[in-house]
């Protein structure tokens, strides 16, 4: 199954935030579609590290997982052929897409945005490279155009791809 995991966040002067450097540690909920048992902590998925998949004849995936209720081994890989798509200052307020992740005897079923993200003033283009979102927001000034910039109210929505 695939799934897309979408975003909404309030931008206050930026645009286009996405993860900032490809092995970005995305944090997710990970439910069994065997037992429905929800692992009762987040998991880290990187979209640069692969694991050997049991029984799957040579086959990776950037996440392996057994549950712990049912012993039932699962995995997830990244679409790599679509990287993350940045959020924009368009999209303010709103569900879009952020990265699809193909899901074998699992399910994501929440998000975590904590880690290093960058996005683009918008009227200035001032680069923010470093915007740390482990508290769930971020604030700061943009010098060039003499604004407040800040992202707030993250949420993000699975769903089916």
């Amino acid at each position: 199954m695939r799934l897309l995991l979408s975003i909404k966040a309030e931008l206050e002067n930026v645009t286009n935030l996405v993860p900032a450097s490809d092995g970005f540690e995305y944090f997710f909920k990970v439910q069994c579609n065997s037992c429905h048992e929800i692992h009762p902590k987040f998991v880290s998925v990187n979209r640069l590290q692969e694991r050997e998949v049991k029984g799957g004849k040579g086959s990776t995936a950037h996440f392996v997982w057994r549950c712990g209720t049912c012993k039932r081994e699962s995995s997830a890989k990244f679409e790599t052929a679509f990287p993350p798509q940045p959020y924009s200052s368009e999209s303010n307020g709103q569900f879009a897409p952020l990265v699809t992740i193909e899901c074998r005897g699992l399910e994501f079923v929440d998000f975590d945005p904590r880690g290093i993200w960058k996005c683009i003033g918008v009227d200035s283009g001032t680069q923010f490279p470093e915007v740390d979102l482990d508290e769930g927001e971020w604030v700061d000034y943009d010098e060039k155009a003499a604004l407040p910039v800040g992202i707030s109210e993250i949420k993000s929505n699975w769903a089916r791809a």
